[in-house]
């Protein structure tokens, strides 16, 4: 089955740190590299969707997820389920939690970061019905 992933992303930079061996990103490349490292678990989120998809055929929605980012290490912390954005049934939601606890930034940014991203989740359209066959 093929689930359809698209995210959609806001990411602020808040806190100006002063240190050495941290990088000065804009938002832009904040976003753009947090980007990147949510996505290097995207085959792990589809499979879970995928499972509940296998139970709860036609099953779809959002997971929107409001985390941290530290600046020492730049790892994303305190994960959390935004429920106003959030359509997708608890297993999906817990799944995006589950993987993307403690992914980092490399480099760490010299700046605390706090992201929203959202996941939406579809299922594939129900087969064409056959042709009836000609007389």
């Amino acid at each position: 089955m093929k689930t359809t992933l698209s995210i959609a992303a806001s990411f602020l930079a808040l806190t100006t740190v002063a240190g050495c061996g941290f990088a000065a990103r804009s938002p832009e490349m904040y976003r753009d590299d947090t980007k990147a490292v949510l996505e290097t678990r995207n085959n792990d989120i589809r499979a879970c969707y995928d499972g509940v998809l296998a139970g709860t055929p036609g099953v779809s929605g959002k997971v929107t997820i409001k985390f941290d980012v530290e600046n020492e290490q730049g790892k994303i912390t305190n994960p959390q389920v935004d429920p106003a954005g959030t359509t997708a049934p608890q297993p999906v939601a817990d799944c995006v939690i589950k993987n993307i606890a403690g992914l980092g930034l490399t480099p760490p940014d010299a700046r605390k970061g706090e992201g929203t991203w959202v996941w939406e989740f579809s299922a594939p359209p129900p087969p064409a019905p056959a042709a009836a066959p000609k007389s």
